[in-house]
């Protein structure tokens, strides 16, 4: 996306003013999709792509709810507003002149430079439509620099099959897109262990759910092949596969190129959808190159249609803004926006706007240059974890480093040295022992769909300090030391 930077004043801060004349005028291409300076990993990813599914594919995808669900009698007519020479008595929305607001203003850290400051302002016809009603599936001018973004990060363009909404955080749409394609007692697959915020949705419905196992490697892709070769016969299969496939919360996790390939030919061999939440794509501080997701993937498959992609900006813009969008075949897209339009109207317009503006004044090189600079930030925070972790808990716990996100998935070793190990469970540990020592930490049993006992625990390094996050694993340490049986002048301390 070509905007020139802003020019900064003598302090060193830029000050821009937004009118809604150029809102949705980002430059096109003549089908009207926004133009984009690719990188040249992206260039590469170019492709021709395989068969679009059509529409009519995903009868048997979509819940009975989602077939159920009647359009808004009030919102679907809106489109109609922009008729020429109609006169709308439609919509019962308030009057902006009567709200007290004149302008929004806030200021960015410039990406690269974070000495100098960039001043934004939302006045007039922007400021109307931030504080107005919205569409269900977000303002069009945020649509389509994030439809720009999917094309810049990912190779994809519209006139593919999918279609592109926003939601209040990616968790919302993820929880939309269950409803819309799974039916109470339905069987789903879920990576194991897995994100624990979707467990939730699925036991609400009572779903029966499979565990697909995963390592350091992510998902693996022959316990997939497995449970679904042995499935029972006469017995309805998942329709969908839930995973995180970047820094995967909790394990950390990336998964391979490899594997992502064979979770997509999984797909297309046994009729499933794959939830790709990917929160943490652009978080990825690892060696080697990042794995394409498979929202870029498909499009070299026979078939494509077969991802429905998460992102969130929550981990590198704001939380707080609780922007989040979905990319997804549109029929999907089109359920969830019904959904919204029924639950919460529309994402908030406000916080879309602040969006738009953040972006369209860095464009996309910056907004991948400021990504970069957040990812520099927790690849340091992983390496302090890392050290404290083998100063403490080397021959006290199992690990492996994450590649992304801000999670370290390790196994306690809670048994006394040679005894036999049992079913050793973290749970009691950590939720006991490892409080009364001032540390806090999840046990992985709550990241298990059914459960079950495990030794591993989570810990987020995002927040904490250099000496905290020593600190706390020192005190785990000792932790680990008393559940083993084991004195402080007995243990092999590392």
């Amino acid at each position: 996306m070509a905007i020139d930077a802003p020019q900064p004043d003598e302090a060193g801060m830029v000050l821009l003013n937004t009118d809604l004349t150029d809102v949705g005028k980002v430059p096109t291409h003549s089908d009207g999709v926004p133009a984009v300076e690719l990188s040249d990993s992206t260039k590469t990813n170019k492709r021709q792509g395989g068969k679009h599914l059509p529409a009519e594919f995903y009868s048997h995808h979509l819940s009975d709810a989602a077939k159920d669900r009647q359009p808004s009698a009030i919102l679907s007519l809106f489109p109609l507003e922009n008729t020429p020479g109609v006169i709308s008595l439609l919509a019962g929305k308030p009057n902006g002149d009567t709200f007290p607001f004149n302008w929004f203003q806030y200021s960015v850290r410039t990406p690269g430079n974070p000495d100098q400051e960039t001043v934004i302002k939302i006045d007039d016809d922007a400021l109307r439509e931030g504080l107005q009603y919205g569409r269900s599936a977000g303002q069009q001018s945020l649509i389509d620099l994030l439809v720009g973004l999917q094309e810049y990060s990912h190779g994809r363009r519209v006139g593919e099959g999918w279609r592109l909404s926003v939601g209040n955080g990616s968790q919302d749409l993820i929880n939309k897109a269950i409803l819309a394609m799974v039916n109470p007692g339905d069987p789903v697959l879920l990576e194991s262990p897995v994100y624990s915020g979707v467990i939730p949705m699925f036991q609400s419905l009572n779903c029966e759910m499979i565990e697909v196992a995963s390592d350091p490697e992510g998902i693996s892709s022959e316990s997939l092949r497995s449970v679904l070769e042995s499935w029972p016969a006469g017995k309805r299969k998942p329709k969908v596969l839930y995973t995180v496939p970047t820094g995967c919360n909790p394990t950390g996790a990336t998964t391979s190129l490899r594997r992502r390939k064979e979770v997509l030919a999984s797909a297309r061999d046994h009729d499933f959808l794959i939830l790709e939440d990917d929160p943490y794509y652009y978080l990825y501080y690892g060696s080697a190159p990042r794995p394409p997701s498979y929202f870029a993937l498909e499009a070299d498959e026979p078939e494509v249609g077969r991802v429905l992609r998460f992102d969130s900006l929550s981990k590198v813009v704001s939380a707080g803004l609780r922007i989040g969008f979905i990319s997804a075949p549109e029929v999907f897209v089109t359920a969830i926006d019904s959904h919204t339009a029924t639950s919460n109207l529309h994402p908030s317009s406000l916080t879309q706007m602040v969006v738009y503006t953040l972006l369209r004044t860095w464009g996309y090189e910056r907004f991948m240059l400021h990504c970069k600079g957040v990812s520099d930030f927790y690849r340091e925070k992983r390496d302090v974890f890392e050290r404290a972790l083998r100063m403490h808990l080397d021959g006290l716990a199992e690990w492996t480093p994450p590649d992304a996100g801000m999670f370290y998935w390790f196994k306690l070793s809670l048994h006394t040295p040679g005894s036999a190990e049992a079913d050793e469970d973290s749970e009691a540990v950590i939720r006991t022992k490892a409080l009364e020592k001032g540390v806090l930490a999840l046990p992985g049993t709550v990241f298990l769909p059914n459960g079950k006992k495990t030794a591993y625990v989570r810990a987020a390094f995002s927040l904490l300090s250099d000496q905290a996050i020593d600190e706390a694993l020192r005190r785990l340490k000792e932790v680990v030391i008393e559940a083993r049986g084991l004195s402080g002048e007995k243990a092999r301390l590392p």
